[in-house]
């Protein structure tokens, strides 16, 4: 089978790029031929690049370059010209897009749709449902835009905190909207959650698109480590208000016993650290960004993570980070993480806005016995191990593109 796989950035930069990649990779090992468009946004040299087209710098220039260069914001048609191209040199049996919005845009699926060439959409977050793609904004969750209504994304100022951005992300869902771009294109959405597919039916209408699940492949090979049950909570991410790292020190002052270690950088990192200071938690530390191994000690050694995100997190890495190193996770019930954890089983899911509710499940674990503790963790290992390797991966991939083939 020949694959075509198209995602905005080509070079690694989050968990989205590792799916994309991911794909390629299980793909190739079986002997599949895989081709890949991206944007010309960076300098990774692969065989592929001559097809990648170019794409505006949105967030730099003035206000003039801005307005010039918004139409390829919504429909890039160099974009659709390099996908022609691409289909015509390739000769796909389907395409596998990714995020694509902005950058290569929904022209692409034209191109697709133009050649006779089915397209299966996996979607890492809410931008097709959602202008500022997380359904959450200034401290709550939002599905203010229900039914097309996009213009509450300017009267809300959501994306980015720029009402720029705000004006051109509303008139970018407008547009969509009104060519059906997305729904005339894509055969079959694909979802790493239910919770997304379940949202996804309460904007569009439950029976008027396809869907499938299928949840990114995780090589714990490459992310297995072994560690002593340590006596510390550990939380690493981002530090931003999303992310609720609010709510754990809340927490945290709750259950002062319990040390906590708090390792990632962001826009939040000085309030947190001045609440923390309010509160006087000398049990929390806040140890900035860490990678590689220096980040591996510290997740190996813990007693278990937290996840205490208040938007709706779709398919958090971080859980299976902790999970690959037989670490049970501490999640809030949002998106797709009570899914992963499943409450009591490899973890415990509490309400994301209650510090005491996230107190409680954090004594469970901390005063625990560790025979219990290191029980949860073994079957959140064996869960990963068992529900996403390569094998299984690649078994429901085929399944999906099987079936829209035929």
């Amino acid at each position: 089978m020949r694959v075509l796989l198209s995602h905005n950035n080509f070079d690694i930069a989050g968990g989205a790029e590792v799916f994309y990649h991911e794909v390629g990779r299980v793909l190739k090992a079986q002997g599949h031929q895989v081709a890949y468009l991206s944007a010309m946004n960076n300098a990774i040299e692969t065989e592929w690049r001559s097809y990648f087209p170019s794409v505006a710098a949105y967030s730099t220039g003035g206000v003039l370059a801005k307005a010039i260069n918004f139409p390829r914001m919504i429909y890039n048609r160099r974009a659709k010209e390099s996908m022609a191209r691409l289909i015509e040199d390739f000769n796909p049996d389907i395409i596998h897009a990714f995020a694509i919005y902005v950058q290569l845009t929904p022209a692409i699926l034209d191109a697709a749709r133009e050649a006779g060439v089915p397209v299966v959409l996996s979607c890492n977050d809410y931008k097709h449902i959602c202008p500022n793609y997380k359904l959450y904004h200034h401290g709550r969750v939002c599905e203010d835009c229900k039914e097309g209504s996009f213009y509450r994304a300017i009267i809300n100022n959501c994306c980015h905190g720029s009402i720029a951005y705000s004006v051109a992300s509303a008139m970018e869902a407008y547009a969509h909207n009104w060519m059906n771009i997305y729904r005339k294109n894509v055969h079959t959405f694909l979802f790493a959650s239910e919770f997304m597919a379940h949202r996804t039916e309460e904007f569009w209408g439950k029976e008027s698109f396809r869907w499938k699940m299928l949840r990114n492949p995780f090589d714990i090979t490459k992310n297995s480590l072994r560690g002593p049950l340590g006596d510390y909570a550990l939380y690493f991410g981002r530090l931003i208000d999303e992310k609720g790292v609010d709510v754990l020190l809340e927490a945290a002052a709750r259950f002062r016993e319990l040390p906590v270690v708090i390792i990632g950088e962001g826009p939040d990192r000085e309030s947190l650290e001045s609440r923390a200071a309010e509160l006087g938690l000398t049990n929390v530390s806040f140890l900035g960004p860490k990678w590689g191994d220096d980040l591996s000690g510290w997740l190996s050694c813990c007693r278990f993570v937290v996840v205490p995100s208040r938007w709706h997190e779709n398919f958090p890495y971080v859980i299976f980070q902790a999970f690959a190193a037989g670490k049970p996770v501490i999640g809030s019930n949002r998106g797709g993480i009570p899914e992963l954890i499943d409450h009591g089983a490899r973890g415990f899911v509490y309400e994301a806005s209650s510090p005491e509710a996230l107190a409680t499940a954090m004594r469970k674990l901390g005063n625990g016995k560790d025979d219990v503790v290191k029980d949860m963790g073994r079957r959140a290992r064996s869960y990963v191990e068992e529900e996403f390797n390569d094998k299984r991966f690649y078994e429901r991939l085929m399944g999906i593109y099987e079936g829209v083939l035929r």
